[in-house]
């Protein structure tokens, strides 16, 4: 089933948690830049937070004056089933996704709606997928995790970098990341939650395992590597163990344009000895802090959800992901880059992708499917428009 462009529904894209920090920044990027005609709505649980978020939207597209706005909270399974069913796309940005994201995801699956969130939680991705990826399927409803910063640019950058090599032929591709971007409270609330649920994670990691159909004649491979010094991009590389190496594997394995033999690694970038030697402490002490109850919820009191960084730190903020791919006897060196990674892009990302699943002629897909499966050149076209950058560096 596929109700692509289905004009029995009245709304095209519902923007569910608008009044959060991200959500007011997605929000705003849409009233900016949706193509003329969409229908679109915001949604959250506060009426009266939604009627100053549109009046704000208003002074920035006169046009927003008549958006309709959904008060839905995120644990109400039957509002949220009818939201699913009045809509193409649901765009939410309601986390930590582990507590306040299931319901949605089954409404959609339910109703054939497709999904988008800004999820880098692997174990919410991976119990969505053993709870609602056949139902999902069944109705035609693409569930696509990871529609932000978390795990667009590396997921394309990757498929970007895979289009420069030769087909049919084993590849290998590492990204390096750099960035100077701050934590907003949502994200700092989704990361230590994370940390904290270690045992559960890698519980539905193994649960997902059991059940994914195995690849037959192909391998894909996602290993952490090692801290080294690349020269290929001159700086101190730093395993980087976020949802994204996962998230490029997944791609690579559902399209078989990354070869019989395809291998990701994933890096920070960092140019100096002293960091690349501080960050692992300062990390594992983060890491090791939110298996504590009590020191995890100090923490999280220390930088409320809702809270970011003012409008001036975002624009000075950006990003670069460097990718080094091999195959067939070729090299290349591509780079993907923009600005601020948190905030402003990841809402510009979210937006795009949620009008891509909207509007755009795509791949018969369905079920969870990532974002290079699901909207792949569409997508990156969209982004590229946007103002993200695609480019090759070089060739050897």
């Amino acid at each position: 089933m596929n109700r692509q462009n289905d004009a029995t529904r009245p709304l095209d894209v519902v923007l569910f948690g608008a009044t959060g920090f991200v959500g007011t920044l997605t929000a705003e990027y849409l009233a900016a830049h949706a193509p003329a005609g969409l229908r679109w709505a915001l949604a959250g649980r506060s009426r009266a937070k939604l009627e100053g978020l549109r009046e704000r939207l208003t002074a920035i597209a006169p046009g927003c004056a008549d958006l309709p706005l959904l008060e839905t909270d995120a644990d109400d399974a039957e509002a949220l089933a009818e939201l699913a069913a009045s809509t193409q796309v649901v765009a939410t940005t309601v986390g930590p996704y582990i507590r306040h994201g299931e319901k949605l995801v089954a409404a959609c699956a339910e109703a054939g709606t497709d999904y988008a969130d800004l999820t880098g939680e692997a174990e919410f991705i991976d119990r969505t997928y053993l709870e609602h990826d056949a139902r999902a399927r069944e109705t035609g409803a693409r569930i696509v995790h990871a529609c932000g910063f978390d795990s667009v640019p590396h997921d394309l950058g990757a498929y970007f970098t895979v289009k420069q090599l030769p087909e049919d032929v084993p590849l290998t591709v590492d990204g390096f990341v750099r960035t100077d971007a701050v934590f907003s409270g949502g994200t700092f609330a989704s990361a230590l939650t994370a940390m904290g649920r270690g045992p559960q994670m890698l519980a539905a990691a193994r649960e997902r395992r059991l059940h994914e159909p195995r690849l037959v004649g192909r391998r894909v491979r996602t290993p952490a590597g090692s801290p080294h010094f690349s020269g290929s991009v001159g700086t101190w590389a730093l395993p980087l163990l976020t949802v994204d190496p996962t998230i490029v594997g997944r791609s690579a394995r559902s399209l078989e344009r990354y070869g019989p033999d395809f291998r990701y690694r994933h890096f920070a970038s960092v140019k100096t000895l002293p960091m690349a030697l501080g960050a692992p402490v300062a990390i594992g002490a983060l890491v090791a802090a939110a298996q504590v109850e009590g020191a995890r919820e100090w923490l999280m009191g220390r930088y409320e959800p809702g809270q970011g960084p003012d409008e001036e730190r975002r624009r000075r903020s950006w990003f670069t992901i460097r990718f080094v791919g091999e195959g067939g006897g070729r090299r290349v060196f591509t780079e993907v880059s923009g600005g601020d990674p948190g905030y402003g892009e990841t809402a510009k990302i979210l937006a795009e992708s949620a009008v891509c699943l909207a509007l755009d002629e795509l791949p018969e897909t369905s079920g969870q499917v990532t974002t290079a499966v699901a909207m792949g050149d569409a997508l990156l076209e969209r982004l590229t428009a946007a103002g993200l950058r695609f480019r090759v560096a070089a060739v050897r």
